[in-house]
């Protein structure tokens, strides 16, 4: 998707007719004023550039707001507290309308999910008075030799200017609307005349033009500007002496020319010259993308002030969005068999087609078997869910049985499903996220036909934005089914039959549902739309994210960056921000400016799929360890290198794995097989955003591919028919499809004592830590660990065992009085910030009144103090003790050695509002002036007589 500024029309009229007192949609009716306005990601855009303007009107005025949609995709308008909104536009140049009373003042903001939070957000308000524009003072043009200068065009020529190039040569323009622009576009002429490097007509034409120098004799300036915001069109004002440009600015991506104003008071006396620059062609190398025709220059009038002027309409250099020139992608909307030729790959890999359309369409999801089969679920019904028994949706079993890279073999396993958005599979039967629902289908393994019919889970996913329901679903190595959710569905979830006031709310998160127990949770909050999750060697989770930046470690009860919205404890204050130390897009105006932008640092911020490679050792050991994720508008697979620091890991960029070259490229997921090989599903569309209008989205295309390395052997293999004891050998191969694969058959399997001897022998002998975790992992999974094993692991050499001890001891959620204890020495004396960090996760699982030894304890570690995790994760352990005793839980923060924990403290008993809490903050006050350390804790001070001078602040 291409997000492009285009014009807009603000229109003001002011017809008496009698007030009504309804809110309507679409009316034709007068109105008392009227404003019409256009809706693009960036904003709601006004005639003369304004972006978001405040709308105004008199109480009890009729008004009526028409939008029209700049752009294809889906935008609409609403007003905040009246309750209304427009139909919702999809086309651009599509039109709607809003008409209200005005009684209050109000907020208007377009609801579709993410538009808001990305600035399509304005104000209205009801005033008294006339409602006119600012008047500003009056300008006068700069002089040279005693005569004014041609800076402003009056004379009809290049008089006092110098051009370069093409994009100069016929410049005057005395006509609005241009000949040289787009029909539709207003430029809002000072004078009689306004320049322009070719308008949209002309946009690839290239130059520069340069004003002859002059003498600063005002403190301010002022002149006028639109076109591209592009970094080559661009205005500079350039010292004359040393030929420096002291200021410079873009066009904001509109025609509508708007005053820019320089500060020039340090440059009183010395002399001057503009310089227009126009050095883009705007020639779209993205097939489907249209040349910019904005690549052009517009400038007009400009003039000293003796005093700052003011304009309604000002463009601030921070208001634009400065675009890098378009990604080159070569390709769009090619054959499966041309897309894998045009990818690139590393040195000694290959990319083959394993199937498209029509053997497949529209793949949304997919895993992978014990016999290494492809599970693809094939989208029909997506983005609307269709009435009850009416989907559409299908799942196939896909195999490739003669290794040579496409999928030969395609099994019905199911059709007639319903907006299904994940999919997972183990001996026993099939996991489907289809929203509202998490079913499971019963699964017979020698018809590969479903044993049963199809039962409910879980109900109460919610459906407000298809793109963000019940997805990523991966099994984890704990045995836990995991999952994702975005932050824009609210869901309410529990087992059919489950009141409301039981069920687990939530969004944006990581969730888990255990396959035996039937118990299902919120394992982490926040982040975006994840649609990816996976474990590395340690068990350790990642996800990556949309919008927001993209990787996230996940740990238990981790509260994370969101996109939008409020964590679901009010006392959070502060979430755990990104592991990686980069963004996928270019600059620092926000994610969406970088998409087709962005190709020297990724490509975009739309990722899907999450891959922690850990398949054969014949891939490059480089790879292994490393997280690749799909970028949707980077047509690219991302790769970061995770490297562990402190309590948990960071996330550094490293090359493309893999270029599609394709525009159209839209990879899901991916999944390594038993070869190694890594298999992955495009969801092959040429809209590259999701939208609610069906019709957006393409219906007849799909593809398979598989990447190989040239040493990659395939294998035929099915683990369903290996002994137990061949299953638990399995633990310790290269290759984690073996190791994922057999745990998962050995916890369907059930518990088995000689399992889970074998199991002890690896975990007891094995001396690589990866081993040890693999056996503790499967005797967790096939119920052979009881909570004595647990605690005497807590003292095991490896810390990766102690953290996972401490994680499967408060799995339950009732650690007994001795596991408690432990953890209160380990949160003494453990070395390793990576149990303390679990420990922190533990007791977020542990009643609060038993959390009180650990949390101290470990509020003492000083040297966790800049520690990416532990300050946060430490006080989301902390906070609920403090209303069980706030004068402990103050003397616990005044001696703390991690940050924010007696400011936090102070605002959790602030918001208590009692006068119990009133007090201990007044004595927390007359205690922190009498300390030799006041001077230190003048921020926490200021903070308490705030809580108590104004209540209203106290949330």
């Amino acid at each position: 998707m291409n997000f492009k500024r285009l014009l807009s029309a603000l229109l003001i009229c002011m017809c008496i007719v009698p007030a009504t007192t309804m809110a309507q949609t679409g009316s034709t009716a007068p109105a008392d004023r009227e404003y019409t306005l256009e809706a693009t990601m960036l904003g709601y855009m006004a005639t003369d550039g304004t972006r978001n303007p405040i709308l105004k009107a008199h109480k009890g005025d009729r008004v009526r707001i028409n939008l029209v949609n700049g752009e294809t995709m889906t935008h609409d308008i609403t007003m905040e507290k009246l309750g209304i909104k427009s139909k919702v536009l999809v086309e651009k140049g599509s039109k709607t309308s809003i008409t209200f009373v005005a009684q209050n003042n109000d907020t208007y903001f377009c609801s579709i999910p993410g538009h808001r939070a990305a600035g399509m957000v304005g104000s209205f308000e009801v005033v008294e008075g006339p409602i006119e524009n600012i008047v500003t003072i009056k300008g006068q043009l700069p002089q040279k030799n005693g005569k004014p200068l041609n800076l402003n065009f009056e004379t009809g020529t290049l008089q006092d200017w110098t051009a370069k190039g093409d994009a100069f040569k016929d410049p005057i323009i005395a006509q609005d609307p241009s000949p040289m622009h787009e029909a539709n576009m207003r430029i809002g002429i000072a004078g009689r005349f306004f320049l322009s490097s070719g308008g949209t007509k002309n946009h690839k034409l290239t130059g520069t033009l340069t004003s002859v120098p002059f003498k600063v004799t005002q403190p301010y300036a002022a002149f006028r500007v639109s076109g591209g915001a592009l970094h080559d069109t661009r205005v500079e004002l350039v010292r004359a002496d040393n030929d420096s440009v002291f200021f410079q600015i873009t066009g904001s991506g509109r025609a509508t020319l708007q005053p820019v104003v320089v500060d020039l008071q340090k440059l009183k006396g010395k002399d001057m010259y503009i310089r227009l620059v126009d050095n883009e062609t705007g020639i779209s190398q993205i097939p489907y993308i249209r040349n910019d025709v904005m690549a052009h220059i517009n400038f007009d009038d400009f003039l000293f002030y003796t005093e700052r002027p003011n304009f309604p309409n000002e463009l601030k250099q921070e208001d634009i969005i400065i675009l890098p020139p378009l990604d080159v992608v070569k390709y769009a909307g090619l054959s499966g068999d041309s897309a894998a030729k045009v990818m690139t790959v590393p040195a000694g890999f290959k990319v083959t087609l394993a199937a498209s359309e029509p053997q497949i369409i529209k793949p949304i999801a997919f895993c992978m078997d014990w016999r290494g089969r492809l599970w693809v679920v094939e989208s029909h019904t997506y983005p609307v869910r269709a009435p009850e028994g009416q989907g559409r949706d299908k799942i196939f079993i896909f195999e490739d049985t003669n290794g040579d890279g496409t999928l030969d073999k395609k099994t019905v396993f199911m059709e007639g499903l319903n907006l299904v958005s994940g999919i997972e599979v183990n001996t026993t039967g099939v996991y489907v996220g289809a929203a509202p629902y998490l079913l499971f289908i019963p699964l017979d393994i020698k018809t590969d036909k479903p044993a049963g019919p199809v039962q409910t889970l879980l109900d109460g996913w919610g459906l407000e934005d298809t793109h963000e329901t019940l997805n990523g679903f991966q099994w984890g190595p704990d045995g836990w089914l995991y999952g994702t959710q975005g932050v824009f569905t609210q869901s309410s979830v529990g087992a059919p039959g489950t009141p409301d006031s039981l069920r687990v709310k939530l969004n944006a998160c990581v969730w888990r549902y255990h396959p035996v127990t039937k118990k299902f949770e919120v394992f982490a909050e926040g982040t975006s739309n994840p649609w990816g999750i996976d474990f590395n060697d340690y068990g350790h989770a990642f996800v990556s994210a949309c919008v927001i930046p993209h990787l996230y470690n996940i740990f238990p009860g981790g509260r994370y960056t969101r996109q939008w919205g409020p964590h679901a404890n009010p006392y959070t204050y502060i979430d755990i921000t990104t592991m990686a130390d980069h963004v996928h897009w270019i600059g620092e105006r926000g994610p969406h400016a970088g998409n087709f932008r962005s190709g020297p640092v990724g490509g975009g911020h739309a990722h899907a799929g999450a891959m922690v490679y850990l398949g054969s050792e014949n891939w490059p050991a480089e790879y292994r360890s490393d997280l690749f994720m799909n970028n949707i508008h980077g047509a690219r697979v991302n790769n970061d290198h995770l490297i562990r620091k402190g309590s948990g890991y960071l996330g550094t960029h490293a090359p493309d794995f893999l270029m599609a070259n394709d525009t159209w490229s839209q990879w899901l997921n991916f999944r390594y097989d038993a070869s190694g090989s890594v298999w992955a599903i495009d969801w092959y569309d040429k809209n590259q955003c999701h939208s609610p209008n069906p019709d957006v989205h393409n219906k007849v295309l799909g593809r398979i591919f598989r990447i190989s390395n040239d040493k990659d052997k395939w294998v035929q293999v099915d683990l369903s028919k290996a002994t137990d004891m061949e299953l638990v050998n399995y633990q310790l191969n290269k290759n984690d499809w073996y190791v994922r694969q057999a745990r998962l058959i050995l916890e369907m399997r059930g518990p088995n004592k000689k399992v889970h001897n074998a199991l002890k022998k690896i975990l007891n002998d094995n001396p690589d830590d990866t081993r040890k975790l693999r056996a503790l992992w499967a005797l967790h999974a096939t119920q052979g660990t009881n909570e004595k094993d647990l605690i005497k692991l807590l003292s095991n050499q490896s810390e990766y065992i102690r953290a996972w001890a401490v994680q499967l001891i408060s799995e339950g959620r009732n650690a007994s009085d001795k596991a408690m204890d432990k953890f209160a020495d380990m949160a003494k004396s453990d070395t390793s910030a990576l149990v303390r960090l679990y420990l922190a996760g533990a007791m977020q699982r542990t009643q609060s009144a038993k959390r009180w030894d650990v949390a101290e304890a470990l509020y003492k570690h000083a040297e966790d103090a800049e520690d990416h995790n532990l300050p946060v994760m430490v006080w989301y352990a902390f906070e609920p003790l403090v209303p069980l005793d706030i004068n402990r839980a103050i003397n616990i923060a005044m001696q703390a050695q991690l940050p924010n924990a007696l400011k936090f403290t102070v605002q959790r008993i602030g918001a208590m509002d009692t006068p119990e809490s009133k007090k201990a903050l007044s004595d927390l006050a007359a205690r922190i002036e009498k300390s030799e350390h006041a001077h230190h804790m003048m921020d926490v001070t200021d903070l308490i007589h705030k809580l108590l001078e104004a209540p209203e602040a106290k949330k």
